[in-house]
């Protein structure tokens, strides 16, 4: 069966279109039967997926970063004929910044290795999450993070890593802060917050594990919430989000993790939201997160 090959030339600031012949002769060497189709505006990824899946292709590769495979997922939903159907299977060529699924999933960032994966074929079903109406397949979130995204979505002078972690001082100088009110299947908080990030996969923006349990397997989405107050505390923050496990800032006093299969969030003054990296409102105060367990057909070693 023939793949289509979606790429997005944009992802880490076009050098995915510069490595797309590398990207094409690892699919050629491994074997894999491709049509490329190539993304010209901002949720045109969407759109190419949904008619890649209406028409049969399998499985759909997924050139690009983590928001490419956001609204690659995307298009698979549109394309689906009922609320649960199974979507997929979804390959990945990692040619984005982050690559936070990419290592989350434990895919290979080699363009030949991570041929091969999907060569061979070999398919696990993973949740999928979603908010408002908007699906994810690595983490969204509100306040800080969205927050910290729309300052590196202005910085041109850093690339890679580097600006993220540029963006994060410049956000937590600004100290932004809300009040919410959140509840889940067994659970409520309100008072003030910093931050709210839902993972479906523990890391985030290259070194961030924001939901450093979340499991994409599991059936539930691993979120979490926190204040600090002034910046000096939110600074003393920044290196535990960077460890995996122990260690980790979900350990520290008013930081915390929950899991759960739905989880619903008001705060009194908006803020901007994103899932997979891509700011989808700059300005919202009403969210309803939700998990679809099993959902997403993913080719994985």
């Amino acid at each position: 069966m023939t793949a289509k090959v979606i790429l997005n030339p944009y992802s880490n600031r076009w050098n995915s279109q510069k490595r797309w012949p590398e990207a094409e002769k690892a699919l050629h060497t491994a074997g894999v039967d491709f049509e490329l189709v190539v993304s010209e505006h901002p949720r045109h990824l969407i759109e190419l997926a949904c008619d890649a899946a209406e028409n049969g292709f399998s499985p759909i590769i997924a050139a690009g970063g983590d928001g490419t495979i956001g609204e690659v997922v995307n298009g698979l939903v549109k394309a689906a004929k009922t609320e649960n159907e199974v979507l997929g299977p979804l390959g990945i060529m990692p040619l984005g910044s982050a690559n936070d699924l990419v290592d989350n999933l434990k895919i290979p960032k080699d363009l030949g290795e991570a041929a091969k994966v999907i060569a061979a074929g070999n398919i696990k079903k993973m949740d999928v999450g979603c908010v408002n109406g908007f699906y994810f397949a690595n983490n969204s979130a509100i306040g800080l993070e969205p927050y910290i995204t729309l300052k590196q979505e202005k910085i041109t002078w850093i690339k890679g890593i580097a600006r993220y972690l540029v963006a994060a001082v410049q956000g937590i100088w600004d100290n932004p802060q809300w009040k919410a009110s959140i509840e889940w299947d067994d659970g409520k908080y309100e008072g003030p917050i910093l931050l709210v990030s839902v993972g479906n996969a523990p890391r985030t923006g290259g070194v961030f594990f924001m939901a450093p349990h979340a499991d994409p397997f599991d059936g539930k989405l691993t979120f979490v919430h926190g204040y600090r107050k002034t910046r000096g505390q939110i600074f003393k923050l920044l290196p535990k989000t960077m460890k995996p496990a122990e260690g980790s800032f979900v350990e520290m006093e008013g930081i915390y993790e929950q899991n759960a299969t739905w989880v619903r969030i008001k705060v009194d003054r908006p803020t901007p939201a994103h899932t997979d990296g891509e700011i989808f409102s700059t300005e919202i105060k009403e969210f309803e997160y939700m998990i679809y367990p099993k959902r997403l057909k993913i080719l994985l070693p």
